[in-house]
């Protein structure tokens, strides 16, 4: 059984959007590489969600806390 990685850094285009994201392993993933691992059970404490247009996208597990919020954590 693998152990499910955590998202400790995220990389944003010129819109602010999130493109890809780092686990604590250091492996970049594309957003999309992403939501698909989210999907599998690979990335712990992030869910996936559908946006009005059909879009897919990461979210953080709801919890009390704001700094552990995909678009709170550090930058690369």
């Amino acid at each position: 059984m693998r152990d499910k990685a955590k998202i400790i850094k995220v990389k944003k285009n010129p819109q602010g959007k999130i493109s890809d994201v780092m686990l604590e392993n250091g492996n970049v993933y594309s957003i999309d590489e992403a939501i698909s691992m989210a999907k599998h059970g690979i990335i712990e404490g992030v869910n996936v969600g559908r946006a009005k247009n059909g879009r897919e996208f990461l979210r953080s597990n709801p919890n009390a806390f704001t700094n552990d919020n995909l678009d709170s954590i550090e930058t690369f």
